[in-house]
């Protein structure tokens, strides 16, 4: 090794030592891979590979931690969705599409991030929900209305999360949009609360963002620059000129011995609609209940129900968009062959009544993975995960 190399070498590795010395970076995953089967899709059947829509989407990141002394640390995480079976990124092949911040954490004082964050919902209702219990897309709210299966995540945003405060805490998050030069026209914010007290968990959050739906890479809608959308489905495509949209989840969840019991609430409301809508603002409605039975450390069986509701608005013509109706029921199992794999099978059935935001009959969407040809649909999954 020439002496100008080993210069480099040897600066490269001492200043690997000293940021060992004084903290650490970790890299972890999940691969979660399933054979997916999804009925009435353009009048057919589908069956595909799919590695984004199970338990937990396929992704990998990078995880770090500097101590500052004082209680004062450094963070960072970037992660990125990952599509098995194309070798790309999720989230729209965004690099890191699931999360990329920075920040400061006290040890009394909670934690100030920014960057690519999740919002409120995530953190405090939505693991409570009973679509969380049975878990994936077959038990996924039908198109993902409220965020509870994070379609879709804040960016340019400031997070501030508490730490336990006798077990309670709180977070608040604030959005500055996408557009150059007015960093409120998109904005948002979402806070939120959770408590736990031995077996019971208890969480709730509300989310605001104007203009979600303006052009691809600036609103809370199109956050992701190849044009995806939480607006593709027919249950709310018909809402897209809403200057507000805004979320309330609230959830709770129950321990007793081998059982646990989940339950939640979301309110979604599409505000100041341009016309030909008369009343400006379309609210949704959603409950879901389940429960889930562990019968050894390995193996669990979980069920839920789901009903979503809108009693739509009224157009210049007097005839009602939107007053629609989704019953949905979803079953799972699932067994771990050891601490960081395990396999599972996740199956939900849904039923859409009345009329669609498109002003024709509703047709059914389970999570937001692609509406249905009729007003029924089935989606199940057949998987493996591994854990690192």
């Amino acid at each position: 090794m020439r002496g100008w190399e080993r210069s480099i070498f040897l600066a490269l590795f001492g200043a690997s030592s000293l940021a060992q010395a004084q903290g650490t970076v970790n890299l972890y995953g999940v691969l979660d891979e399933g054979i997916m089967y999804q009925s009435n899709v353009a009048d057919s059947k589908r069956i595909s590979l799919d590695s984004l829509s199970g338990l937990m989407g396929s992704r990998w990141g990078l995880t770090g931690s500097e101590d500052l002394s004082g209680g004062l640390h450094a963070t960072f995480t970037l992660e990125s969705g990952v599509n098995l079976n194309q070798g790309q990124a999720g989230q729209g092949g965004l690099l890191f599409g699931r999360q990329a911040f920075i920040g400061i954490k006290s040890d009394n004082c909670g934690g100030l991030t920014f960057g690519r964050q999740y919002d409120m919902i995530f953190y405090f209702p939505e693991p409570l929900t009973a679509e969380a219990l049975v878990g994936g897309a077959p038990a996924g709210h039908p198109g993902d209305l409220d965020n509870a299966s994070n379609t879709v995540r804040p960016n340019n945003s400031v997070r501030y999360m508490s730490p336990d405060i006798y077990g309670a805490s709180f977070g608040i998050e604030y959005s500055f949009g996408g557009i150059a030069g007015n960093f409120t026209s998109t904005s948002g914010y979402s806070v939120g609360a959770g408590y736990v007290n031995g077996p019971l968990k208890l969480g709730a959050s509300f989310e605001y963002f104007k203009n979600p739906t303006a052009a691809p890479g600036t609103g809370f809608f199109t956050a992701y620059l190849n044009g995806i959308s939480p607006l593709q489905g027919a249950i709310n495509r018909g809402y897209a000129s809403a200057q507000a949209y805004q979320s309330v989840v609230v959830a709770s969840n129950f321990t007793i011995g081998r059982v646990i019991v989940a339950a939640s609430f979301s309110n979604v409301q599409y505000a100041n609609l341009a016309l030909p809508q008369l009343d400006g603002t379309v609210i949704f409605n959603n409950y879901d209940v389940g429960i889930m039975y562990r019968f050894s450390q390995a193996w669990t069986v979980a069920a839920s129900y789901d009903y979503l509701q809108s009693n739509g608005i009224q157009d210049v013509s007097g005839h009602i968009l939107g007053n629609q109706h989704f019953n949905q029921v979803t079953i799972s199992t699932d067994y771990f062959l050891s601490k960081r794999t395990d396999v599972y099978f996740e199956i939900g059935w849904q039923q859409a009544s009345g009329t669609s935001s498109l002003g024709v009959p509703a047709v059914a969407s389970v999570a937001n993975v692609g509406d249905s040809s009729s007003n029924r649909q089935i989606l199940a999954r057949a998987a493996i995960r591994q854990k690192f």
